[in-house]
Formats: C-alpha cells, structure tokens, sequence
C-alpha cells in the first residue's frame, strides 16, 4: 500500500504536461475495460475517467462562472458529464471528459514556452564605464554615468553610454544597433551608441544620452512592448460557448418537457459537447508543426500558422537573412603597373596578421599562402601597414591611402572603385611603396535559391520587403539581385518597428524574418516572426514565434503555403463537426439515439477531424 501511495504522490508531482500525458493514458486504458467489461473493479472503470479527466473541467467551469462568469466550452461539458453521471451513464460521462482533456493537452502542447529573450539582452547592457574627472580614471557603475562626462572606452570593451568620440580612432562593431556584422571606422566627432563593442583602438567620448535614454535601454524598452498588441487566437468552441450553452439547454429542457423522457435530454448534452470543435484547430496545427520541422522550421508558438496565413507582407532584413553575412572578395583592380594578382597577392600578405573582419576575408579568399609580411602594424580605424619582399604595402580606407601617398594621387583609385561603391561594395584601397596601386571590392553574397524564394512568395501573394540597417547602395543592390522592389536602407531598431507598425495601420498583416539582436524588437511587433536559427543571435529567436533551424530561405514559401493550408482543413474540419452536431441532435430528439450510441457517433466525428489534420504532416507545396 505504501508503495502504491508513493506512486500516486510521485504522479502529482508531475509537471503540467507530463500529468496531463499520465492521466489520459491511465483514463484510456480505464475506459477500454469498462466497454469490453473486463472490470476487476468494485466498481465501473470509467469512474477513474471521469475523476482524472472529468474533475478538472469541472473544476475549471465552476471557476470560470463565480469569479467572471466566463461561459467556456466546459460549461456545457461538465452539464453533460453530470446528467450522464446522474441517469447512469458511466462510460458515456468518462469518454467526453477524455476526449475534452485530449483537446485541452494537443492545445497545450502548441503554447509556446516562456521566453527568455529579454533577461538575455539586459546582460548585454553595459555594467561599468571608465569616466575620466581631473585626468583619472575611476571605474563607476553605467548607470550613474551623467551627460557631459568623458568616459574612456578600450580595446574589447562595450561602450557603456551613447555619446561622441573626442579623441582617438578604432573600429566598432555595431551589430546589436544595425545588424550588419562588418565594423564601422570610427573617429572624433563621430557618435557611438552604447551596447556597441569597440574592436581595436582605444577612445575618449562625451556622454550624450544616458539611463533609461541611452539605445541599449531603448532596445529593451522595445522588445518589452513591441507585442503587447499581438492578441492571442481565442479557441472557436470558447468563442461560441455562451450560445451553445442556451441552444444545448434549450434544446435539452423542449426534449424532455415534449417527451418526457430525460434519457432524450441527456443525450442532447452529450452529442452537444463541442469535442470535434475543440480538437478541430490543434490537432490540425499539431500536425502541420510536424511538417514544418520536416523543413526545418521550429514552430514556437501554435497559432503562429494560423496568423502567417494572413499575411500579406514579409519583411526581411538583410545580412545573415538574405546573405550570408559574410565579406566576399568579388573584385581586385588595378590603376597601376601591378597586375590584379600582384595586388591581391600583397593585400592578402599584409592581411594575415589582421584582426579586423575585412583583412580576415581577404585572406580567407585569397585561398592559397600569402607571401610572409615583416614590420606588420595595424592602424585602428584606417589600415594596415606591412613589408613584403621589400615593397612597403598599404591596405585600408581611402583617407588612409591619401595620408601616406603624394597629394592628388589617390584621384584614379576613387574614380575606378566608384562604380563598385555605388553597388553597395565594400572597398579596400592598396597602396605600394607610397603609390596607389589598386584596390579590391568586397561584398556580401545573397544565398542560394533567394531569387527562387522571393519568386515563389509573388507568386503565393505575399509581398517581400527589405528592411536593413545596411546604407541605400547596399541594400537596392542586394534587392535588386533578389528581385524585391520596396525597399528600406539605413534601419535602426525603431525604424523597422516603425515601419511595420505602419504596414499595420493600412490593414496589412506583416511577418518579419531577421537574425540579429536589433530584429528582436521588430520580431516581436510583426504579426509573425521568424528567426533565423543557425546564424541568427539566441535574443532574435527567443523573440520569434518561428525559428528556420538549417537557414535555408528556400522552404519559406513552402511554410507560408502550409498555413494557408492549415487554415482550408480548420475550416472544413469545424463544418464536419459541427454538422455532424446537429444532425446528431436531430437522432437524438427523435430518441434514435442513447447516451452511449450518442457518445460513440460523436466522437466518431473527433476521429475523423484527427485523422483529416493528420493529412497535413506529409502535406507538400506544389510548385
């Protein structure tokens, strides 16, 4: 006995969901022996049924009526499951609760877990600052950081404040503001947002914005509040509750006064439960996650589907969505006697030593070993300076050649590399033995199959759209190898939010598709969000209602076609059952129909709604 206690006591230790899973399978078994008689029982199996099944949607009715009165579909079930109780009727009163809690668990399993995304980008919040007061240096809390004070900001070290650079130069990878991973040369004069790392050189700034003002704390403050408006999709049998209620009652209190047979009413309440109803929409959604993993998107929140297939908009961002996210060597060219080889040769051999992204892209290209660099040196925010078989080698920014070149000659270089700048390129100038030489252009490559995918979606008639922090060149560069025409450059956090929220207000439904810590807020406003799994920051998907695991854009057709088709088998599923209902109904006023038989045809109808969404989990597009 004690070993039996120890048990129970363990089961009600169970989490939500595993209990759940316990007690519908002990309740099955339960209800098998009591239709096939095999009861060792003192008493009728389905007992056990309608305790472990049958109790909580009582419970639960009972709740919902006193505190709000909040009329649900267990109101109408616990009715049935005490008329059928008091007349007798144990195996019918059992097989509803079952098949209810059966629901209640597939709706269960499609909540999405609690997010941690927002705890994740509070630690990115800076925690100290270096603050320089009568030439020292005292380290202070971020937050006690005040406008107008001078903070040192060193190699590696996240900037704690927004404010303005006033001495010094360095790189700083501003990835969690924009998104885009290259980092941006920055010196004095130029602004510096707080959550941003400085890569290499060390700098004084003045505090501008700080506290609750600074873009890090604005980031937050965004993705706390950016799907406050994203209601939830109430279940259609909740939603019509009230009025099935009356009509069962109704119908019920007629029968047995025109009758006068309460076995007739009885049978009413029980072929009246709304379980095709309630299982209608998660087992098709259920089935439909399936397929969706199949192509490789986690589906985090179950009524995700049912908005994406409203969706009339799709929103990307650029870098690490579209493309690949990385810097590509896509051209070298020469304004000198050196050959294109020379140069690509001698830029990569003064490269291999670099730190800074660009230099590492370069090598990588390169493919094969570079020649050996001696006196390498790197200069934050311009270049890098090495000696390769004795010819002094320069690569970096333009300002950088012009500074160590004679006056007027970098003239060529930026004629030749215009044309590559105004294709939204990236350019590294090369100067050698103080003369410009040439320069390579080095740009980020769209994925495989985009141009297909952005087809595909015109096509289903959803509108693609380009959101990114990336500069206008850039980005109607990248848009016009896909094929998207609207586009939207320069996009700060709020920017994409902005927009969004204004996709909205016109009466479109937007589904957003990024990867970055600056998606998150958007993610979260868009009516979807879909986080790129593999390259995308862990903030970004724990904002997403979906993650595509593989990054492969190729399926997002094939997932937008699928909630459409979610949606054609809710609705057919919800016609079936509610037909079946009625005619039900009809059987059961004409006394055709026992409370048992009643049950066993009703539930018929549950099976067949199950087994028509399960038609979704091999579901293909067709092309």
């Amino acid at each position: 006995m004690r070993k039996v206690i120890e048990k129970v006591e363990q089961l009600m230790e169970l989490g939500g969901t595993k209990k759940e899973i316990v007690f519908l399978i002990i309740s099955g078994i339960a209800l098998i022996v009591s239709i096939f008689g095999w009861n060792p029982l003192p008493f009728d199996a389905a007992w056990i049924a309608i305790i472990l099944c049958g109790i909580p949607i009582v419970v639960e009715a009972i709740i919902g009526l006193i505190t709000a009165f909040d009329i649900k579909a267990d109101v109408l079930v616990s009715l049935a499951l005490i008329a059928s109780i008091c007349i007798g009727e144990d195996f019918a009163a059992g097989e509803v609760a079952f098949i209810m809690q059966l629901g209640a668990l597939l709706e269960d399993l499609t909540v999405a877990k609690a997010r941690a995304g927002i705890e994740k980008l509070v630690h990115l919040t800076p925690q100290t600052a270096r603050v320089i007061s009568d030439g020292t240096e005292k380290i202070i809390p971020a937050e006690q950081v005040k406008i107008d004070d001078v903070i040192r900001v060193l190699p590696g070290e996240t900037v704690p404040v927004d404010g303005i650079i006033l001495s010094g130069e360095t790189s700083v990878n501003q990835a969690v503001m924009t998104g885009e991973s290259l980092p941006v040369d920055k010196s004095a004069g130029d602004e510096v947002s707080s959550g941003t790392v400085n890569q290499f050189g060390a700098f004084e700034m003045k505090a501008t914005k700080v506290g609750e003002d600074s873009s890090i704390q604005r980031m937050i403050r965004l993705v706390q509040s950016a799907d406050a408006g994203k209601a939830k999709i109430v279940g259609l049998a909740d939603r019509w509750a009230t009025w099935i209620v009356v009509i069962a009652l109704t119908a019920a209190a007629l029968t047995w006064m025109i009758s006068g047979e309460i076995i007739r009413a009885v049978t009413i309440l029980v072929v009246f439960c709304p379980c095709a109803l309630v299982l209608a929409t998660p087992t098709a959604i259920m089935a439909a996650i399936g397929n969706a993993t199949k192509h490789g998107f986690l589906v985090r929140q179950g009524d995700a589907l049912e908005r994406l297939a409203k969706v009339t908009k799709i929103t990307f961002d650029k870098t690490g969505t579209l493309t690949y996210g990385t810097p590509m060597v896509t051209a070298v060219q020469s304004v000198s006697d050196y050959s294109q080889d020379e140069i690509y040769s001698l830029t990569a051999a003064a490269e291999q030593m670099s730190e800074h992204p660009l230099g590492k892209a370069i090598v990588r290209c390169y493919g094969t070993k570079p020649p050996i660099a001696d006196e390498f040196k790197m200069i934050p925010g311009e270049g890098v300076s090495a000696v390769i078989n004795g010819r002094r080698v320069l690569a970096g920014n333009l300002k950088f050649i012009s500074k160590n070149t004679a006056a007027g000659s970098v003239q060529p270089l930026e004629t030749s590399a215009e044309n590559y700048l105004n294709q939204g390129c990236t350019v590294i100038y090369v100067a050698i033995d103080e003369k410009p030489a040439g320069y390579l252009a080095l740009s980020d490559t769209i994925r495989e199959d985009g141009r297909q995918m952005v087809e595909a979606l015109n096509q289903i008639g959803v509108q693609p759209v380009l959101l990114t922090g990336d500069h206008q060149n850039a980005a109607e560069a990248i848009a016009g190898q896909l094929g998207i025409r609207e586009v939207h450059a320069n996009c700060l956090p709020e920017d994409k939010l902005r927009q969004i929220d204004t996709y909205q207000k016109n009466g479109n439904s937007v589904c957003m598709i990024g990867d970055g810590i600056n998606d998150a807020p958007a993610l979260k406003k868009a009516n979807v969000g879909i986080a790129m799994g593999g390259v995308g920051s862990d903030i970004a998907v724990e904002a997403a209602d979906i993650a595509l695991v593989d990054d492969e854009i190729k399926e997002l057709p094939h997932l937008v076609s699928l909630s459409k088709r979610v949606m054609k088998t809710i609705k057919i599923n919800l016609t079936f059952s509610m037909g079946l209902n009625f005619l039900a109904i009809i059987l059961a006023i004409t006394g055709l129909l026992g409370p048992v038989i009643g049950a066993l045809v009703h539930n018929a109808g549950s099976v067949l709604v199950i087994i028509n969404s399960a038609l979704l989990l091999t579901w293909k597009r067709r092309q």
